[in-house]
């Protein structure tokens, strides 16, 4: 079934607002995919929308929110820098735990996607007409024959940005840099992102998706933009623009696994909500230990 008559078959039974896979597979008559079940995780999507997807680091980010205006002096530029590098690379063991603890070969390429494309290997585009930064690669298709380049690792986008404000590699990316609220932030991710519950892990990974994709990554570019010309610099805005490209494309693809992990296993609401909120409290302990740490840095050049 496709098409109009898809569409036919989601107005038929009210069920207009589930993704595309998920009406297939009703359709379909796909195991373990029913109406009733349907109308069910409408209901659950109502929960999260109000009890999880409202949480105040998605909807009212106090750090973002005073980065974009661009005010920030070059004390508070270099400390962002150092905390973002730090979380990047404590990232990759979150991701990379994540894979291990897979529960299908689908799910752990899925990871490994991503934990490959953060070291370095380009994503190979579907078609030719894919569109994307000759230094930083596409934000489509696969890394299944794509291409290495230590220069296409996403810390070294950041390390790029680091040299420019006379930072050296020695001075980034390591924990010991981290402030005691970004490794908290790092803690977390390993731990519910990256852990052996892979409903707890779902959860987590839903979480930070729907974060990554409510618009902070704009919000940091628009200030970096600003602070470039106010000060003079030519910060290269490649990692945050990147990022930012290929949120605006996860935020999709997270609703369909969502849907498709409620329609084939027996989910827990409650644990669901309940997790993804403590993931969710992990970031903004990371934001939050920013936005202190700017207000202390403000009077320092």
């Amino acid at each position: 079934m496709q098409g109009k008559s898809l569409t036919c078959f989601a107005h038929q039974h009210h069920i207009d607002s589930l993704t595309t896979p998920s009406l297939t597979a009703l359709s379909a008559g796909q195991k373990g995919y029913s109406i009733a079940k349907a109308k069910r995780f409408l209901q659950f999507q109502e929960r999260i929308n109000h009890d999880l997807l409202k949480h105040r680091v998605i909807t009212d980010n106090a750090y973002t929110a005073w980065f974009e205006q661009g005010d920030q002096n070059l004390s508070q530029i270099k400390a962002f820098i150092i905390q973002f590098s730090v979380f990047s690379n404590q990232f990759l063991i979150a991701q990379l735990n994540k894979m291990i603890h897979a529960d299908s070969l689908k799910s752990m390429r899925a990871s490994k996607e991503i934990l490959a494309n953060e070291i370095g290997v380009h994503f190979k585009p579907p078609t030719s007409s894919a569109t994307g930064n000759k230094a930083l690669g596409t934000t489509e298709g696969s890394i299944e024959g794509g291409v290495f380049h230590f220069t296409a690792g996403h810390f070294e986008w950041l390390y790029n940005i680091a040299k420019k404000l006379d930072l050296r590699f020695s001075e980034i990316g390591q924990p010991k840099h981290g402030t005691e609220s970004t490794l908290f932030f790092c803690d977390e991710l390993i731990r519910l992102y990256g852990g052996d519950d892979y409903q707890i892990s779902q959860a987590a990974s839903y979480a930070v998706e729907n974060w990554a994709a409510a618009g902070f990554w704009k919000q940091l570019i628009k200030g970096f933009k600003q602070f470039n010309e106010k000060n003079g610099f030519d910060l290269p805005l490649g990692f945050f623009i990147w990022h930012d490209q290929l949120e605006s494309q996860h935020a999709a693809h997270t609703q369909e696994e969502l849907e498709g992990l409620y329609f084939t296993l027996e989910l827990d609401e409650e644990g669901f909500i309940r997790f993804g909120n403590k993931m969710l409290d992990g970031v903004a302990a990371f934001w939050d230990g920013l936005d202190k740490q700017r207000r202390e840095l403000m009077a320092v050049h």
